[in-house]
């Protein structure tokens, strides 16, 4: 094995790209509750959308997929796409936008390393929004294994960010 090529540890992924059913729909999601910005659009099928000034990070078309449902729960297909937060105040300011406008959240978790909220585009793609903790939190047993968990995230904790 040591002939192989090694991926560098720093690499990033660069952009996911979706296909959805309708331009329109996505763009109440993406840019209006979750905040990212609309860098691009292609026409009235395709828009690149970014968090600050990165050309994009999401990229949504309906090219292949115009009017199509969602693809069935049990499926092989993409689970969810996380996004990371580089701390939990900004989390929780996202949080709050979805609770204000009364969107379906799927599940709030405590994984021990991170929190995370999970819901779904509408397109029934997940969307998971997490931060990581500090690496010295993390749940570790005796011989330094890491034990993650899946607890119940208190929404009242996080949402005292907001007000902070």
């Amino acid at each position: 094995m040591s002939n192989f090529y090694i991926i560098p540890s720093r690499i990033l992924i660069g952009h996911i790209h979706l296909k959805i059913a309708n331009l329109e729909r996505a763009l109440e999601f993406y840019p209006d509750l979750l905040f990212f910005k609309i860098t691009q659009f292609f026409g009235d099928s395709a828009v690149f959308l970014s968090a600050e000034s990165y050309h994009h990070h999401i990229r949504i078309n309906t090219w292949q997929s115009k009017n199509a449902p969602p693809a069935p729960d049990k499926s092989a297909g993409l689970f969810h796409t996380a996004i990371l937060f580089p701390c939990r105040r900004d989390l929780a300011s996202r949080l709050k936008r979805m609770i204000d406008k009364k969107y379906t959240i799927d599940s709030a978790s405590d994984h021990g390393i991170s929190e995370a909220i999970c819901l779904r585009n509408p397109d029934r793609n997940g969307v998971q929004l997490y931060w990581d903790k500090s690496k010295d939190k993390w749940p570790v047993d005796e011989n330094g294994n890491l034990m993650k968990t899946t607890d119940a995230l208190d929404i009242e904790i996080i949402l005292e960010e907001v007000q902070k």
